[in-house]
């Protein structure tokens, strides 16, 4: 049984923060301090809305995003066929292991998809044993063969 989806209010001020988010956080020697001045709320604010908005499952990740083959990494598109009494134990196993980026919940047999970003491209197939190891199940890696770029944002 897949974990239930918490439904959760956002004041404008949240709501600020995740559309400006999406778009890009300031690159500056006090980036929180700068955000929170255009949001119009103080830095210590900013941070807790952030915290929170992570604790109730409102944000997945808060970070950067870094182009893992360019710093020399790997990065690969993987997918498992979880037995759907079980998806929740194997979504916390995939998700414990700072190499999972994403983690996707599809409706088809390879029913979770993942992607894995390591420090090097050969750690790619090590990570994927380490995967199958800790949940007992078959993964498919499915390497990019090309990249394609395309924005997305999801305005709130």
């Amino acid at each position: 049984m897949r974990r239930s989806v918490k439904t959760v209010a956002l004041d404008e001020t949240n709501r600020a923060l995740i559309n400006m988010y999406q778009g890009g956080f300031p690159i500056c020697d006090e980036p929180y301090a700068e955000a929170a001045k255009q949001l119009g709320i103080t830095e210590d604010d900013l941070i807790n809305r952030i915290k929170t908005l992570l604790e109730d499952g409102v944000l997945s990740r808060f970070g950067p995003l870094y182009n893992a083959e360019r710093l020399g990494g790997g990065l690969s598109l993987a997918a498992i066929k979880v037995p759907e009494d079980d998806y929740d134990r194997i979504a916390d196993i995939v998700n414990s292991f700072p190499e999972v980026a994403h983690n996707y919940a599809r409706e088809d047999a390879y029913n979770m998809w993942f992607v894995l970003a390591t420090e090097t491209p050969e750690q790619i197939n090590d990570m994927v044993e380490k995967i199958e190891t800790a949940t007992g199940l078959e993964v498919m890696n499915v390497p990019k063969l090309a990249e394609f770029s395309i924005s997305l944002r999801f305005e709130v």
